[in-house]
């Protein structure tokens, strides 16, 4: 277990030059906490946990609006597909809860720039503001040796998004702490935004508490790159010698197939995820008598293990075969097929596959009522 750290608001302001106090508080609140696995999922492309969280974050207070733009802002970290793929998951989750009866504040939207708004002059106030050094004139590193991308830094990041006041600066650095913390090789840049979110008001032991959270809802590996960076720049000595903790995942949401890809009665449930995640991910997937998925491919192929029940499996060309308990179904990438109940029984499979840029499925049209088979014996044996 790695402890939270603390320092003197003299060692704080000595280590990164703060203009800001650092808070007494030393935990992040319920929003807070919530903002860090939405975006460390968005960044991973883990969207089985993406859609698990974004469901708590609206629980936690999050508005509409807030977490859109947590996914917005995501696309400058770790790439429009990625961003794409979790602002679709977001737009599911919201159909999903409005079909329950669920009401979610939108929230407000982003104030409309001023008329006479420079991207350049506000972008060089912006990140000089957030970093605390004038960084608008640079002579080394990558701004000299390429200049064009210093320019976009300037002109849409911290201009054109950081000007957004969906989200507080606090609340933008600790979705891009978080977004770095999910991805490997990014440890300078995590710790020069570790920086800028102590001197947006995060106190050490809350940048603790966010490295906890992360451990607790991302993973071990993004925790613990996490809490080595704040240990170091708080003058604290990471407490790193207790092994990874075994985590046991209970109360989870049972959400329902959407009707899209699912003909009948379908339930996802017990969704797990590697860690570091983005290897892999998979649910359990319960289907009621007669029910089945919708013609699909997997980038990368997927598994599926029966754990109870009798259902079909096939690919397309290929002949329709009986699966039931203890069988594994393994479909190679971009391998069209379907797969659910037989009509009599239902049938329920760990699903198991890896993504290939954030996505693991694509979805087809339904089966027709002549490709899904109604008895046992219309089954190639």
């Amino acid at each position: 277990m790695i402890r939270r750290v603390s320092v003197s608001l003299a060692l704080a302001a000595s280590l990164l030059g703060s203009s800001l106090s650092a808070q007494d508080k030393t935990e992040l609140d319920e929003r807070q906490s919530a903002i860090v696995p939405i975006a460390a999922h968005a960044a991973s492309g883990d969207i089985a946990r993406l859609r698990q969280e974004l469901a708590e974050g609206l629980e936690a207070g999050l508005t509409v609006n807030e977490i859109k733009e947590i996914l917005i802002q995501s696309y400058a970290y770790t790439g429009f597909p990625r961003a794409l793929n979790a602002i679709n998951a977001f737009d599911a989750v919201l159909q999903e809860r409005e079909a329950r009866g669920l009401a979610d504040p939108e929230g407000p939207a982003a104030s409309p720039v001023p008329a006479d708004f420079d991207p350049k002059v506000a972008g060089n106030h912006n990140r000089n503001t957030l970093v605390g050094a004038d960084m608008s004139n640079r002579t080394s590193g990558y701004a000299a040796f390429t200049p064009t991308i210093d320019t976009f830094l300037v002109e849409h990041l911290f201009a054109d998004i950081f000007q957004r006041d969906v989200l507080d600066w606090q609340q933008r650095e600790l979705a891009t702490i978080s977004m770095l913390a999910a991805l490997d090789g990014t440890d300078a840049q995590l710790k020069s935004h570790l920086g800028v979110t102590h001197r947006q008001g995060l106190s050490w032991s809350q940048l603790g508490d966010f490295a906890d959270t992360l451990r607790s809802e991302v993973g071990e590996q993004s925790a613990r790159r996490a809490a080595t960076l704040v240990a170091e720049l708080s003058g604290e000595a990471p407490q790193l010698d207790a092994p990874p903790r075994m985590s046991v995942e209970r109360g989870q949401e049972v959400s329902r197939g959407p009707a899209e890809y699912f003909t009948g009665e379908v339930t996802v449930s017990s969704r797990f995820g590697s860690d570091p995640a983005g290897a892999y991910s998979g649910a359990l997937v319960s289907f009621e008598p007669g029910a089945h998925s919708a013609w699909h491919t997997h980038p990368r192929g997927q598994t599926l293990v029966v754990v109870s029940g009798r259902g079909f499996v096939q690919s397309e060309g290929g002949p329709v075969e009986e699966i039931g308990p203890g069988d594994v179904v393994w479909t190679p990438a971009d391998t069209r097929h379907w797969h659910g109940a037989t009509p009599r029984d239902a049938m329920s499979h760990f699903a198991i596959s890896e993504p290939l840029n954030g996505s693991t499925v694509s979805w087809e049209q339904k089966l027709t009522a002549e490709e899904y088979p109604q008895h046992a014996q219309e089954i190639d044996q």
